[in-house]
């Protein structure tokens, strides 16, 4: 493991994510009380205050050595200081503009701090204490309460930073006290936006796999993500510097940072900073998914294959094993954004379930093997769920588009899932189970132990098998229904793979592909199981978008054609035929969130050619066959 590298890749995500939407929700608290809390009296102010006789930047003389005219010490406006009084003034005025400068660093420095060691030994030290794994989070919501109702009454602030004074460097009576603190408190309730590195910090974190890399990935993380804070807390500060307003009316202005990290407090209590990130467009998910395709990234965090104590003997299982394993305990479901079809959105603990047979089920909605997969898990959730069956479903995404928990709760409704769903944007769970596929399921019996694990399409009927057997072990009672009749859909023989037209992922493309906006020409030949692209496209990290004239070729082999296709506008299938004429035989409407739309589906694999005449605009993720 390259320390330099992994520190550059920490580097680079927390750089990301601190441009993300997710960190939108702090940046006014970021603005007012870590940039404009720290402004400094500018010159013009420190020249009203100044006495009779001071050159404004200049020590203070004794008043025999000044130009003033004992009439004019003596007259009206004349000070009474001592020299000795000025020189304190002047001095206590510097030092507190020193403080003050040093504010929106402490806030920067209490955020990296905070955020390193509540993710990486916050789940432990807790798990230890036997305290519940949100207590960190919640101190930090209150933390931001009461710093925030210290800038609306100054006497409680001076109360309330007492505690912290060791903990704070700057003592200086002022604007520049608490920095420090504020940043303590926005660390624990700082939530990144998921990607790779996220991931791989989070899984080290929760298990206590923490070495020397992990240590620099998340501090280089934490420095990236802070580096865009501490930017717009400099810009505060200079703002309030320059503007007038801001100095003469200090007072409203530390009243307003006050409420506005009251209100994120608020926010943050009652989740509603996760609406507002969800109602943001992922700008940053391309360049997530780029950092995640990479090589170089893959190899250093070991995405889907850290091994741990808590997973090491999930890989003493066989796939698809017709007979229970030992695969050790199940690890804990962790990293979780939101959990659907639970009462209020609760999240469901392993711990909680044992004495039940628990089936964990990872899967992506617009997943072609998942929603083939997918009839017999339902089927078994209503068949077993009375007699002690518990199905969660961990939706981790494969597109930037299946973070929406939107779209995830549409995809749900319409494969029919009721059953609890974790969605698990950041990978901390299937990194946790070792998880390489989609789909893949995990039975658990009932004392907590993974007893088969079965990834990818088919073996339903020995997974259904080993259910019932389970469910008898754990009450020799229970009175099970008759098995699931559910026809198994797993394609046989030789087909046409699963084929992207992502810039990370792109294969089976035959004739020309390249990154950004291109125009192409179909090649004459074409072998099958490809596709070949015509007319305009812009490739990205997500998928191809369509310019002018664009058009995609498929030769497979297949029963079933399906086309992940996000957008609004009318898709025309065209089926050429051998004498070089093209008929329209299928117009597909693309609308609403990206999916799966059927262009074939049959009962038996053949060869076939398809082109896809795509609009303007609209966008082309992949294509599956079955």
């Amino acid at each position: 493991m390259d320390l330099l590298t992994l520190a550059l890749i920490g580097l680079v995500g927390g750089l990301i994510t601190g441009i993300s939407p997710c960190i939108l929700p702090v940046l006014p608290v970021v603005f007012f009380a870590g940039g404009v809390e720290a402004a400094r009296d500018r010159p013009a102010v420190a020249n009203r205050a100044a006495p009779r006789g001071m050159v404004v930047g200049a020590m203070p003389q004794p008043s025999f050595l000044t130009r003033t005219s004992p009439a004019a010490a003596t007259g009206a406006g004349a000070t009474s200081e001592s020299p000795v009084a000025v020189l304190d003034r002047a001095e206590a005025g510097a030092k507190a503009d020193r403080a003050a400068a040093r504010r929106p660093y402490l806030v920067i420095a209490g955020l990296v701090t905070s955020f390193t060691l509540v993710t990486l030994v916050g789940t432990v030290v807790l798990n230890l204490l036997g305290l519940p794994q949100d207590l960190l989070r919640w101190a930090g919501i209150v933390v931001l309460g009461l710093l925030g109702l210290g800038l609306l009454v100054p006497r409680f602030e001076e109360l309330l930073e007492r505690p912290f004074a060791r903990l704070t460097p700057n003592r200086v009576p002022g604007k520049g006290r608490g920095g420090f603190v504020l940043g303590l408190g926005l660390g624990a309730v700082y939530v990144p936006c998921a990607g790779p590195v996220l991931a791989a910090i989070t899984v080290a974190g929760a298990t206590g796999t923490v070495g020397v890399g992990t240590i620099v990935l998340t501090v280089t993380f934490a420095l990236g993500a802070a580096i865009p804070l501490l930017v717009l807390a400099l810009a505060g500060r200079r703002v309030a510097e320059r503007i007038a307003a801001f100095r003469t009316h200090q007072r409203a202005i530390r009243a307003a940072g006050g409420a506005l990290m009251i209100a994120l407090a608020l926010a943050l209590a009652f989740n509603v900073t996760d609406a507002i990130q969800r109602a943001l467009p992922g700008y940053t998910d391309a360049l997530q998914s780029k950092v995640a395709s990479n090589e170089t990234v893959q190899r250093q965090l070991d995405l889907g294959g850290l091994v741990t104590a808590e997973n090491a003997k999930i890989a003493d299982c066989t796939n698809d094993s017709t007979a229970l394993e030992d695969c050790g305990t199940a690890p804990a479901i962790r990293g979780i954004d939101t959990w659907l079809n639970t009462p209020d959105g609760a999240p469901i603990d392993l711990a909680s379930l044992k004495g039940k047979v628990v089936l964990i089920d990872f899967w992506a909605y617009s997943c072609i093997n998942c929603q083939r997969s997918i009839p017999h898990v339902t089927a078994w959730d209503k068949a077993y769920r009375d007699a002690g069956l518990v199905v969660i479903g961990v939706h981790t995404p494969e597109y930037a588009f299946e973070h929406e928990t939107r779209n995830v709760v549409d995809g749900a409704k319409r494969l029919g899932i009721t059953y609890p769903v974790a969605q698990d944007n950041s990978y901390a769970t299937w990194t946790a189970y070792r998880n390489r596929f989609w789909p893949a399921h995990y039975l658990i019996d009932a004392s907590g132990t993974i007893r088969q694990v079965s990834q990818g399409e088919g073996g339903y009927a020995a997974t259904e098998t080993l259910i019932r057997t389970l469910l008898t072990q754990a009450n020799p009672d229970v009175r099970l229904p008759a098995s699931t009749q559910v026809q198994d859909t797993t394609p046989t023989g030789s087909l046409t793979p699963e084929t992207f037209l992502s810039i990370g992922k792109h294969s089976n493309v035959a004739g020309d592909y390249r990154e950004g906006t291109a125009t192409y020409t179909l090649p004459a030949n074409q072998e099958t199981n490809t596709i070949a692209l015509g007319g305009t496209w812009t490739t990205d990290y997500q998928g191809a978008t369509a310019g002018p004239d664009a058009v995609v070729r498929l030769k497979y082999h297949a029963s079933v054609v399906q086309a992940v296709i996000g957008g609004v506008g009318a898709v025309k299938v065209r089926i050429p035929h051998t004498n070089g004429a093209a008929t329209a035989d299928l117009v597909v409407n693309v609308t609403g969130t990206p999916r799966a739309y059927p262009l074939v589906s049959g009962t038996k694999a053949v060869d076939g050619t398809l082109e896809l005449h795509v609009p303007e605009g609209v966008q082309l993720y992949s294509l599956t066959f079955g």
